[in-house]
């Protein structure tokens, strides 16, 4: 399983510099849902980074798409937690508690 991260030039940098390969810079909101719902559709990719902000941006539709999204798990981060915490996500996925 791979790590994908999505968001503007300046977000997915970092994650590059980490070694993380699958990264893709979209600064519009279509270019960042259609690039969101290539990647959800890829076997290989088992969490997918995005920025909280971008959320909001993306249609309503593919929200609830992520929301529900047990694989890829769908990890935001900034701002305020949208959905579910990490550690919901990650037991729902894999059926246990991790941190117990």
């Amino acid at each position: 399983m791979e790590i994908a991260v999505i968001g503007n030039k300046e977000f997915v940098l970092g994650f590059r510099l980490a070694g993380i390969q699958k990264t893709y810079s979209a600064d519009t909101p279509d270019a960042l849902a259609s690039t969101i719902t290539k990647v959800m559709d890829d076997p290989n990719v088992g969490i997918l980074v995005l920025q909280a902000a971008d959320l909001e941006t993306i249609p309503r539709r593919l929200q609830v798409t992520i929301e529900n999204s047990v694989k890829p798990t769908i990890v935001t981060i900034g701002g305020q937690e949208a959905g579910l915490s990490l550690r919901e996500r990650i037991k729902r996925s894999v059926g246990v508690d991790l941190w117990k």
